[in-house]
């Protein structure tokens, strides 16, 4: 709280420092601005540039108090915002403080309660002194129990939010006062108690001991209960809290339980898992699902962390509340002890209450004896002892029950006592009743304690339930330990680069410290510079003081000549005196007047000079004193200087020593280091040492064992060869078994190449049969082509032809044109030989137009024939190659038939090699009898795969023979077979007839040919695509199509595989490429790293070399295994096509018989055809199976891709960061020397300029003089001016004049120059006098002259000054600029050393995060390891995956090779049936079938041993492998066992010559420890000395520093001044230069006026500077003046903008009512015009009906009433009245008649208060209507007050607008003063001008005025004074 509000103060002062500091700022302004004003006033007033350049000031200084003003409301605005932010803050302290304030509420509640037990203990006292006083006879006054009863007024809650500091100050000040209170009634209380004691000695009884020993016993029954309860909560407490921590142990257990089950099951998992390699995809399936299970398992995990968490915040809440309930308890008890001490002081209150009754008894008993009081008081006594009983077993309430039934009979006996009592029983129950609630609180508290401990239990049990879902958290932990496990192989590593990377700190640290030395060097460099500039700084003041010194002697050597010249002075005035003298005897020697005037004023003239001399000699003074004033300053400039530079050295010298501790904590930093480094080397030579004691240990052991235990040695040994034998036993006999494997394996072999070499042999046979099939393809290809190509060409000669016809024409065209042409240029050529002479413009350009033309024409004939000869050519290309291609159909019919030919070869060939398989199958048999006999379990397992595989097949084969008949054919095979052939024949021929046919075609080819043609190929094309539904007879060839096109897709995407395959294999090779070029880059950044590297280089060439063998083999593998399948499928497809071709031929064409049998085989055709579709299926699942896993690689290749970018992208950052960080490095150092150089050329610089100001001095020094110099002269011309002016002087002045001499020449006697000039001038002008005095007007003219001729010298001074002085201003200006610019380089070098340090700073921060990411790169590359290492386990995985594929791949081979077998078997039969062999076909058909089947079990037993060899193959590899891991162990046992017998044997030897040995290490290692720890004192101390050192330096460098920085700043100042001065002086010289032009203007114009009046003008000026020094002064004041009437006019501005607002808002007002009155007056007027002659009609009724209502007596008044209002005159009225009451009803029906016509009035319905009142009087009536009347249906006019008051200020005389008033205040007046005809205007329009309220009421209408009535008054009295008027 403090601490903010001192923040906030430190803001607010900041925030008003600034304001403070722009104020001082803008008064600092101002006075420099009005100490301007005042210097150029004092110098010149009337110079309108100078009020110009002030001006200019003004603005600048406005534009700045303008920004300072942004400023500040800036300030003012962050100020505010500061302001909100404290009130927010304000707002949370409110709220701290209420809750501190309802903590003082409660602490003022326990107070309460003091005070009230403290004011009852003062009651029962002051009861039991009134006693004692009443006994004695004096009774204290009644007001006592009243005076105590404190009067406490203060708010029983803080609930709501509007809590002020006013009710915080008023709480304490209430606490203060209770306080006070309580102080006050303790002192009472002494007080009371005193008096007790003091009454109390006078007498005690027996009784009341026995009652205070009850009491006492009461006291203490109650403090065991207490004690009793307080056990009772702390046993359950602790039994609470012993539950709690055997649940937690229990829970603990469990969860342990749990744990190490799931550790066991995740462990059998794992055995599962590494047996199970080979599981299908059902357990890959239930391995999801359990893996699902965990993810539910974490997720349910995760919830229960959530639940867990929520649970221990429950935990520590409720541990909160057990506090909070110890803390109640704690209070409880503290109550507890409060309620003892009431207890005793109640004991004591009881006795001395006993006491007192006791006392009252005998007083009572001895003034009067009335024994039944005294029964009763002892009855009261023994109910009061009953009482005291019962406050035993009831605590509290007993008490109270006494102490009533106690005063109850205390009040029998007395009143006013027992008063005062129950006051304060009343008082003592509710303290008890109070006290009891807080039992029953505390008791509440307590049982809601333990139900919150049960739910705490419950809470416990859910949480118990919670942990032990945490198991299944096992999973995470498993995989926790796994990387764990990893990280501690990875830790030795880790420590060994630790060393490795601590040595090369240690070597950095080493680096570290020679830069820092060379650092120091360099400090040390800067330190003798600065002792340089010092040193030089010092002769620069040893050449200030010599030229002091100097200055100093020329001051002495003035000072002689001045007495020198003093000496003369008394010399010339001696001689003065002579002349005097002399002058005194001429002057009586001469009579003349004239003689003597001559000779006063050659006197004064002479005066004059020597005035002028003293003058002179005065100002050489005053310019010595400045010249010594201003060396003086110099000095102590130079002396600031020196000082300067002092500060600056101090300055360097802290930041020497700054630096240096810097050096020191870097030094320290490498001292912990090296204690670190150091413990971890004694660290681990104690572990060496360790296992040094182990092994020796061992050794012992071993020895011991040995000498012991020989035996047992002997035992193991035999054990072990035994061990060994049978391992080479079992060896043995796993050879025999490979052996065995190997000679079966080659005899497959062998058998395997014999069946496929007359496979290859039938596939190439097929191959050639493919190739003419291609051939005779492509040839019909080229035929559409070539066909295609004529149908092109010949439209292309149509299209030529036709343009040959066009061109034709085009040409027969021209020709005739060109004729016509020709004819007319013949007639133009006889028309020019005709007239040759006479030829026209005209015609010559018609010649020439023509002449174009033609050559146009000529050019076109040229380009058309060239394109006919083209054409031509085409022509006949095209003939050429229509007979090439004749040429070419004839070579292709050739060619067919040579097919057919190597056809009918090809078919003798396939009988020959027929002949051939059947003996080759024949032997096959006799083999496979054989294989059988040897493997004949095997043979029963593939035959159940074979039959899966190929059930459909031989369905009806297997059912109806046994095994010996399954290589027979049945007879409906063999009739099928046979008529396949046969189809298969009719088909041959008809591709035949249909070559023939189209051969024809071909020859007879024509354009409409050609287009049936396409017309075919289009429907066979539709056909072949229709053949996929099997519809149609030509079904074979679209079959043949679709399946090549198959081929042709299925080959695209197999050459896409492979491409995918190879580009990912380089990707993987160049990722290695890359990942290598990386760990070499690791290499050479990380020497250290060596060992790591190896090892990681031996890893990943582990992986690669096999990952890479792997991929290749298995890649290379599959695509020749893939391209072989391919093709042999393909083949067998067309095979199968073709022959099904042939059967659904021969069965279309045979008889109807047959057709079963056909669709039989058609139905086992398209069985296998299904079985090669699904294998297609199977091949194409495999193919995108291998695509995946193709992607998957991509993939992760892409991963690792962007790993290795991320890698080289971070190192080279690294590189160029490092890069970046090194030439920044040198760039700071390169600027830090150029920023030291120019440093120090700006100190020349700055001497410099500084010598140049010097100069600049003397100059302006020097034209001063001369200014001065040239005053004086104009004074002589004034002096002798004024000479000539008084000639007619009197003689006796001689003498007064002369005296006057003497005292001015003892005046001037200290003024020193060209006195001896002025005496011989005397002496000349004596003579002069004596000698011509008629000559005097000459010399008059010939002075004029003179004076003239020094005037215009003094002009042309003056020009050559001005132009000096303009020469100077120059060079000052151009100084002055010079030093700003300095000033400016300087400041912006220091701004660049700052920046510089700054980027050092962050250099270090970036070289730390460079560290710290170095680091993170090295985890990366170990995660990297590890992620290779998982690559290594998915490759293998693969590779098992490839496994897989070729044994898929061989079913597949197996598969083609059936298909093979069944094919040559269709061809055999073909071929049989085509030479009409069908026995034979048959019997090879059988042969060829049960062939089939053995091939098939044969391949089938073949894949199956393959399987087998491969299984045995890799258990051998891995037997081979333990073999040699047997063997390796042997041999190392075995040299071991050699080892240790040596070793025992020389450890027998030699271990006494080992404990030597240690023992001689152990003394060589002290004394090593001694020197270490002597070197490292020695180091520690020189590296101290060498701080000390540089400290010192760096406290040296940094007191120059300041001394240099002093200097700087003084230098500074100083320049400043100089430039304020040079400002000063330029405005000096502007005005003297103004001045000047205007002293020369002024000369001109009137010289010789000037002369005279020269003196009144010097009076003039000199009252004007006094009058100017006042206008200054009052101008001063004005100036404040002013200023306070801007800001009163400013805020007059502001009133009067607010005023003029107010005044517009007003005038639109008044022009609104302006409008609204003329509207109301239009419709007043209507009103009148409307109105005007008549009467109201409503009026007039209720008049009529009012006179008939009225009694007779008053009707007379109705009709005064009635006439008043009609206009008639009172004498008429009272005539009418007179005559008889006829002659009125008759008036008054005339009235009414004559009323008639007038337009009708809606009349106002009578209210029920009018039918009441019938009975009433008239005037009562009439007041009722008006009152009716007074609430208009229209509203009336609305009018302002402002319009109010001008009316009524107009002064009719009569006050319309009162009852516009009054309408306007009705609750106010009466309403009978606004009548209807108050509220129209009773005027008459004759006038149109003016306001219509403004003009006088007509007389015509009848009016009355409306009087002021008070509100008060009644209705009657109104109408009273209405009538009477």
């Amino acid at each position: 709280m403090a601490s903010w509000l001192g923040g906030l103060g430190s803001g607010l002062g900041q925030s008003l420092g600034q304001v403070g500091g722009s104020l001082s700022s803008l008064t600092g302004q101002i006075s420099s601005f009005t100490k301007d004003i005042l210097l150029e006033g004092a110098e010149e007033v009337g110079e309108l540039h100078v009020s110009n350049s002030k001006l200019r000031e003004i603005e600048s200084i406005n534009a700045a108090q303008k920004l300072e003003n942004e400023r500040l409301k800036k300030v003012c605005s962050d100020l505010e915002e500061k302001h909100e932010a404290a009130e927010l803050q304000i707002k949370q302290l409110s709220i701290e403080y209420r809750n501190q304030l309802q903590q003082k509420e409660v602490e003022i509640s326990h107070l309460k309660a003091r005070q009230n037990a403290l004011q009852e203990q003062l009651q029962k006292v002051q009861t039991a002194a009134q006693s004692a006083q009443s006994g004695v006879g004096v009774l204290p006054p009644a007001t006592t129990s009243a005076s105590y009863v404190p009067v406490v007024r203060h708010s029983s809650g803080f609930e709501g939010d509007d809590m002020d500091f006013g009710d915080v100050i008023w709480s304490q000040q209430e606490i203060n006062r209770l306080s006070n209170e309580v102080s006050r009634l303790e002192s009472e209380v002494d007080h009371w108690k005193q008096i007790a004691l003091s009454s109390k000695v006078q007498g005690t009884n027996d009784a009341e001991q026995s009652e205070i020993c009850k009491l006492q016993n009461i006291v203490k029954e109650l403090k065991r209960n207490l004690s009793q309860e307080i056990d009772e909560h702390q046993h359950e407490l602790s039994v609470l809290q012993d539950a709690h921590r055997q649940k937690l142990v229990e829970i603990t257990r469990r969860h342990r339980e749990e744990l190490s089950e799931y550790e066991e099951r995740i462990e059998e998992l794992e055995n599962q898992l590494q047996q199970g390699e080979g599981v299908e995809e059902e357990t890959l399936k239930q391995k999801i699902y359990k893996l699902q299970v965990v993810k539910d398992q974490k997720d349910e995990i995760r919830k229960l962390n959530h639940s867990l968490s929520s649970a221990k915040e429950e935990n520590k809440i409720l541990l909160k509340e057990r506090e909070l309930a110890e803390v109640g308890k704690i209070q409880i008890m503290q109550e507890y002890e409060n309620l003892k001490s009431d207890f005793s002081k109640l004991q004591s209150a009881v006795a001395e209450q006993d006491a007192l009754l006791k006392e009252q008894e005998k007083k009572l008993q001895s003034k009067t004896s009335l024994p039944e009081d005294i029964v009763r008081l002892q009855q009261a006594l023994l109910e009061a002892e009953n009482e005291i009983a019962r406050l035993s077993s009831l605590n509290q309430e007993g008490l109270e029950k006494e102490l009533t039934s106690s005063q109850r009979k205390n009040e029998n006996i007395l009143s006013a006592y027992a008063e005062d009592q129950n006051s304060e029983l009343s008082r003592l129950r509710q303290d008890l009743e109070r006290k009891e609630r807080e039992l029953n609180e505390s008791i509440a508290e307590r049982e809601t304690l333990i139900v919150e401990l049960g739910e705490l239990d419950k809470q416990n049990q859910e949480a118990t339930q919670h942990v032990i879902t945490l198991k299944e958290q096992l999973s995470k932990q498993h995989t926790e330990t796994d990387s764990i496990i990893n990280q501690l192989k990875f830790d030795l590593d880790f420590e060994r680069k630790k060393l490795s990377e601590l040595e090369m700190e240690k070597m950095e640290t080493i680096k570290e410290l020679d830069s820092q030395k060379e650092k120091l060097s360099q400090c040390s460099y800067a330190l003798n510079d600065l002792h340089i500039s010092k040193q030089q700084l010092q002769g620069n003041i040893k050449d200030l003081q010599e030229q002091l010194r100097k200055a100093q002697d020329c001051n002495f050597h003035h000072k002689k000549e001045i007495g020198e010249l003093e000496q003369r002075l008394k010399e010339r005035e001696e001689e003065l005196s002579v002349s005097l003298s002399k002058l005194t005897e001429k002057s009586n020697q001469e009579s003349d007047y004239t003689c003597q005037d001559l000779i006063l004023k050659k006197k004064e003239v002479e005066i004059a000079k020597l005035q002028n001399d003293i003058s002179e000699n005065k100002q050489l003074n005053e310019d010595l004193k400045k010249s010594v004033s201003d060396l003086k300053i110099e000095n102590g400039k130079l002396m600031a200087a020196t000082e300067e530079l002092k500060q600056e050295l101090n300055n360097a010298i802290s930041e020497k020593n700054k630096v240096h501790l810097e050096k020191d904590t870097v030094v320290e930093a490498l001292k912990m280091e090296k204690r670190r480094l150091e413990s971890e080397l004694n660290q681990a030579e104690k572990r060496l040492l360790e296992q040094a004691h182990k092994y020796k240990q061992t050794i012992e052991e071993l020895s011991k064992a040995r000498s012991m235990d020989t035996s047992a040695l002997q035992l193991e040994h035999e054990r072990l060869v035994r061990c060994n034998q049978e391992k080479d036993f079992k060896i043995a006999e796993l050879k025999r078994s490979i052996e065995q494997m190997e000679i079966d394996h080659q005899e497959t072999k062998e058998m395997l190449t014999t069946s496929l070499g007359g496979q290859k042999q039938l596939t190439e046979l097929i191959k050639e049969k493919e190739v003419f099939i291609e051939k005779f393809k492509n040839q019909a290809l080229q035929v559409k082509q070539e066909l295609e190509e004529y149908m092109k060409v010949s439209k292309k000669q149509d299209v030529l032809k036709q343009n040959l016809e066009e061109k034709d024409r085009s040409l027969a065209v021209m020709k005739e044109e060109n004729n016509h042409l020709k004819e007319e240029i013949e007639r133009l050529k006889d028309q020019q030989s005709r007239s040759m002479p006479v030829v026209e413009p005209k015609t010559l350009d018609i010649i020439i137009e023509l002449e174009s033309e033609v050559t146009q024409l000529k050019v076109i004939k040229n380009n058309l024939e060239e394109e006919i000869e083209v054409l031509r050519k085409t022509i006949e290309d095209q003939n050429q190659t229509t007979v090439q291609l004749q040429q070419s159909l004839q070579e292709q019919r050739r060619e067919i038939d040579e097919s057919k030919f190597q056809c009918e070869q090809m078919n003798v060939t396939h009988e020959k090699l027929s002949l051939e398989k059947d003996e080759e199958i024949k032997n096959l048999q006799k083999t496979i009898e054989q294989i059988r006999t040897q493997l004949h379990k095997e043979r029963q397992i593939i035959q159940t795969d074979s039959s899966d595989i190929f059930q459909e097949t031989k369905v009806q084969t297997l059912n109806g023979e046994n095994g010996n008949e399954k290589h027979d054919l049945s007879k409906a095979e063999i009739e099928r077979l046979v008529k396949g052939i046969k189809e298969r024949e009719m088909e041959i021929k008809l591709l035949n007839e249909k070559n023939v046919s189209l051969s024809q075609r071909i020859d007879q080819l024509s354009k409409d040919e050609v287009g049936k043609l396409t017309r075919i190929i289009q429907e066979k094309d539709l056909e072949i695509k229709a053949l996929n539904a099997r519809v149609s007879s030509a079904s074979s060839r679209q079959d043949v199509l679709c399946l090549q096109q198959q081929l042709q897709a299925y080959v695209l995407e197999r050459e896409q595989v492979l491409a995918v395959l190879s580009e990912k294999t380089r990707e993987n090779s160049q990722l290695k490429t890359e990942y290598r070029n990386i760990m070499d880059m690791v290499a050479a950044k990380e020497a250290a790293l060596v060992r790591l590297q190896e090892e990681n280089k031996r890893l990943s060439d582990r992986s690669e070399n096999s990952s890479q063998d792997m991929s290749r083999e298995t890649i290379q593998n599959l695509s020749r295994i893939i391209r072989e399948k391919d093709i042999e499928i393909d083949a067998l497809s067309q095979k199968c096509q073709t022959l099904l071709t042939v059967l659904q031929t021969s069965g279309a064409g045979s008889d109807n018989g047959s057709g079963g049998v056909n669709s039989n085989q058609f139905e086992e055709l398209l069985q296998e055809r299904d079985k090669l579709k699904q294998q297609v299926k199977k091949m194409e699942e495999w193919k995108q199976q291998v695509i995946t896993t193709v992607q998957n690689m991509q993939h992760e290749s892409a991963h690792l891709q962007e790993e290795l970018h991320k890698l080289q992208a971070q190192i080279s950052v690294e590189s160029d960061s490092n890069s970046k960080l090194q030439v920044d490095y040198n760039g700071l150092i390169q600027t830090y020397e150029q920023n030291e150089k120019k440093l120090k050329s700006f100190s020349q610089e700055l001497a410099q300029v500084q010598h140049s100001i010097g100069q600049l001095y003397n100059t302006k020094d020097l034209l001063l003089s001369k200014l001065d110099l040239v005053t004086p002269s104009v004074a002589m011309a004034s002096t002798v001016s004024q000479l000539s002016g008084i000639q007619h002087g009197t003689p006796e002045l001689l003498s007064d004049e002369t005296k006057l001499l003497q005292n001015e020449l003892e005046q001037l006697k200290k003024k020193l120059q060209e006195k001896d000039s002025t005496i011989r001038t005397l002496q000349e002008n004596n003579q002069r006098l004596s000698d011509s005095v008629a000559t005097a007007s000459e010399i008059e003219r010939k002075n004029q002259e003179g004076t003239e001729s020094e005037m215009r010298q003094i002009k042309e001074k003056n020009d050559v000054l001005q132009k000096s002085l303009r020469e100077k201003d120059i060079l000052i200006k151009s100084k002055s600029d010079q030093l700003l610019s300095v000033s400016e380089n300087l400041s912006n070098k220091e701004n660049e050393n700052e920046l510089l340090k700054q980027a050092v700073t962050n250099l270090k921060e970036r070289n730390l995060i460079l560290e710290m990411d170095i680091r993170k790169l090295k985890e990366e590359n170990e995660k990297i390891v590890a992620r290779s290492r998982e690559k290594e386990t998915e490759f293998r995985a693969l590779q098992e995956t490839n496994m897989q594929f070729s044994m898929m791949l061989k079913e597949k081979e197996f598969e083609s090779h059936s298909m093979k077998e069944k094919a040559l078997a269709f061809e055999k039969l073909l071929k049989e049936k085509e030479q009409g062999k069908t026995g034979e076909l048959n019997q090879l058909l059988n042969e060829v079938k049960s062939m089939q089947e053995k091939a098939v079990t044969f391949q089938q037993e073949r894949d199956q041993v393959m399987v087998a060899l491969k299984q045995k193959q890799m258990e051998s590899s891995a037997l081979q492998s333990e073999i040699q891991h047997l063997h390796e162990k042997e041999q190392r046992l075995n040299q071991e066992l050699e080892r240790l017998r040596n070793h025992l044997l020389e450890m027998e030897d030699s271990y006494t010559r080992e404990a030597l040995a240690a023992e001689d290490r152990e003394v060589k290692l002290r004394k090593k420890v001694l020197i270490l720890e002597e070197k490292l004192v020695s180091s520690s101390t020189a590296v101290e000395n060498a701080s000390h050192q540089a400290s010192l330096q760096v406290e040296s460098l940094q007191e120059q520093l300041n001394l240099v920085s002093k200097q700087r700043d003084e230098t500074m100042l100083q320049l400043t001044i100089s430039q304020d001065q040079v400002k000063q002086y330029a405005l000096s010289l502007a005005n003297l230069q103004m001045v000047l032009e205007q002293f020369q203007q002024e000369e001109k114009a009137m010289y010789s006026a000037e002369l005279e009046k020269h003196k009144k003008q010097t009076e003039e000026w000199r009252k004007k500077a006094e009058n100017l020094e006042e206008k200054v002064v009052s101008l001063q004041e004005s100036l404040g003046e002013a200023n306070a009437a801007l800001d009163a006019a400013s805020r007059l501005t502001e009133q009067l903008d607010i005023k003029e607002e107010e005044i517009e808002e007003l005038k639109k007002e008044g022009e609104i009512r302006k409008e609204m009155l003329e509207d109301v007056q239009n419709k007043l007027m209507n009103l009148m015009n409307s109105t005007e002659g008549k009467v109201d009609k409503l009026l007039m009724r209720n008049l009529f009906v009012g006179h008939f209502h009225t009694p007779k007596n008053k009707r007379p008044e109705v009709l005064r009433l009635m006439g008043s209002i009609l206009g008639i005159k009172r004498e008429e009225l009272d005539q009418l009245l007179s005559e008889d009451q006829r002659g009125v009803t008759r008036w008054v029906t005339g009235w009414l008649g004559g009323g008639a016509g007038s337009k009708s009035v809606p009349s106002t319905p009578l209210r029920p208060t009018h039918q009441n009142i019938l009975n009433s009087s008239f005037s009562e009536l009439f007041v009722k209507f008006l009152e009716t009347e007074s609430c208009p249906s229209l509203p009336p006019p609305k009018l302002s007050v402002h319009d109010m008051k001008l009316l009524g200020a107009a002064g009719t005389g009569k006050t319309i607008n009162s009852a516009v008033l009054v309408m306007g205040r009705r609750p106010d007046t009466n309403p009978f003063l606004a009548p209807r005809s108050a509220a129209v205007p009773l005027i008459t329009p004759a006038s149109g001008s003016g306001h219509l309220l403004m003009k006088p009421i007509s007389d015509a209408l009848p009016t009355f005025t409306p009087l002021p009535v008070s509100p008060d008054a009644s209705a009657g009295a109104v109408l009273k004074d209405l009538l009477k008027q």
